[in-house]
């Protein structure tokens, strides 16, 4: 059965997620319709021949789904133009730290609420995506959303909302502290004596490399660590430092947590 799916908002995150969608055979351009206020935005979409509108009050069609892709600011402003879609349609949200409350309030104590938390690297296919789904939302309509969202990476479920303030810590916020892993590393290499741009080169491969190993090798993260260590090595010289007393392991979490509790204070 084909669905109708209305995207609100064509920016960054909403024109990757249409991209994927259509790129992987996911939806028809026929199924979608996008509406974005700006014309720039606007018209990127027109060139994936999807029907367009610059507001609600243009779409003259029925929403199996309508997905919100706005900053978390603007959804009191933007959501209530979508209520006439409810209950029927379901609802998605990409916004951070809105919590699904603020959707039943806004479109009805009935509306079925899918709220999902992605991560940058979801604008090229290999995000983490972690959703959790109102009482209201029926299997098949779950199930559709699950299968949409793997167009942009890997996709969990929570059945707790409670628990998506730490999936923001850990994966929403996560590709920054990997950034800057990136950065430190090659910084790190340039005080050893490394040209810049060879510094950079080793650490940015080095960290994309090892992430695709420990995804497809099937080892623990643990284990291919201890293959790389060999005893007085290198490795063990430099893993004595960073595991010396659990002091990365502490900072992360230490870091984990201020991100967590500050998603906490940020909920709306």
């Amino acid at each position: 059965m084909r669905r109708k799916v209305v995207l609100v908002g064509c920016g960054n995150m909403g024109y990757a997620m249409l991209k994927g969608w259509l790129a992987a055979g996911k939806l028809a351009a026929s199924d979608v319709a996008v509406v974005e206020p700006n014309d720039q935005l606007r018209s990127r979409a027109v060139e994936h021949g999807v029907t367009v509108a610059k507001d609600a009050r243009e779409l003259a069609i029925a929403a199996d789904l309508v997905l919100f892709a706005v900053k978390p600011q603007v959804i009191r402003d933007v959501a209530p133009a979508y209520r006439r879609f409810a209950p029927g349609a379901t609802f998605l949200s990409v916004a951070a730290g809105t919590p699904v409350a603020t959707f039943e309030e806004i479109l009805g104590p009935d509306a079925p609420v899918i709220r999902c938390m992605p991560n940058t690297p979801a604008a090229i296919g290999k995000g983490m995506l972690v959703i959790f789904s109102n009482r209201n939302v029926r299997a098949d309509a779950n199930d559709f959303v699950l299968d949409l969202l793997a167009a942009s990476g890997a996709v969990a479920t929570v059945d707790d909302e409670g628990l998506m303030d730490a999936v923001t810590a850990v994966s929403g916020s996560g590709p920054a502290y990997l950034f800057h892993f990136i950065e430190c590393l090659t910084a790190a290499g340039e005080k050893a004596g490394l040209p810049p741009e060879t510094a950079k080169l080793l650490a940015m491969q080095t960290v994309y490399g090892a992430a695709v190993l420990a995804k497809e090798s099937g080892e623990e993260p643990g284990r291919l660590r201890e293959q790389v260590t060999s005893p007085n090595g290198t490795t063990a010289a430099a893993l004595g430092v960073l595991m010396g007393e659990n002091r990365l392991l502490d900072l992360v979490s230490e870091a984990v947590e201020a991100a967590r509790k500050r998603s906490i204070e940020l909920g709306i």
